[in-house]
This record gives structure tokens, sequence and C-alpha cells, in this order.
């Protein structure tokens, strides 16, 4: 004998799931929250000079050519772990000093080539903006970008 579905056992179908459903997005929700607000970003290295830095990322719109967590146009390099690759994720005056001379190198003046445009930036901006590299390169991205091609 067959049975048949009855109108209230369908919404109870319904309502049983949708509540199973939201009651998983809710704690999926919470838990990002959590992740993303205790575990992966540092709240207390935000300093007046990472912050000054973030304003400068934005002012001059790096993001336009730059990537920085997979976020913004893929022109240039990723930024989020470059204090990394270029070996001064633990030496704030190398990372400054890294920084201020691949910014003034550019352009290049090489035909066809692309190039980062001069921005005439202070040494305190120079600063800021390499402590916010820093900075962005200690969040936790779970592996991204890649430090290597391999």
């Amino acid at each position: 004998m067959r049975e048949v579905m009855t109108k209230s056992m369908a919404r109870n179908i319904f309502y049983g799931g949708s509540l199973f459903f939201i009651i998983i997005f809710v704690g999926l929700s919470v838990h990002s929250h959590r992740y993303i607000t205790t575990t992966s970003t540092d709240h207390e290295g935000i300093t007046e000079s990472v912050a000054l830095g973030k304003q400068l990322w934005e002012k001059h719109a790096c993001i336009n050519c730059h990537s920085i967590m997979g976020e913004g146009a893929y022109f240039a390099p990723e930024l989020a772990n470059v204090m990394t690759r270029w070996g001064v994720q633990d030496d704030p005056e190398g990372a400054y000093e890294v920084l201020r001379g691949w910014m003034e190198a550019m352009p290049t003046g090489i035909e066809g080539r692309r190039q980062m445009p001069y921005f005439e930036l202070t040494e305190e901006e120079y600063r800021a903006l390499a402590d916010f590299l820093l900075w962005t390169d200690e969040i936790d991205a779970q592996g991204w970008p890649p430090t290597d091609a391999g």
C-alpha cells in the first residue's frame, strides 16, 4: 500500500528543513565572525602608522593595479605577502628601505613595460606604507597567495 503525503506532512517537512538550514546558516555566520575578529586579524597591531599606510593605499588607489589578499586588480603583483617574498617581514627598517628603493625606481622609462607611477611620497609616508604592508603580511590568509611558484 502506498502512502500519500498530506499537506500537513509536506508543511512539516518544509518548516523543519527550513529551520534546520537557518540554524546551520546562523551557526556558520557566528563561526566566521568569531574567526575573522579574533583569529585572523591583529587588531592590536594597527598603529597610527599602519592606519596612515592604509589611507595612502586608498588615496593613491593602489588597488586599481595591485591586489591585496585577492581583492583588487591583477595588473601588478599581489601585495599581501610581499614583505615575506622580499625577505624583510621581520625587519621594519629593511622593509622601508626595500619598498622606498623599489618605488623610487619606478617608472623605469622602458617603453611598452607596465610601470608604476611616481607618487612623491614623504619619508613618513613610505614608512607608513611599509608598516601597512608588514601588517597585512601578518594576517592569516590561510596560505594565499603562495610565496613561491612551486
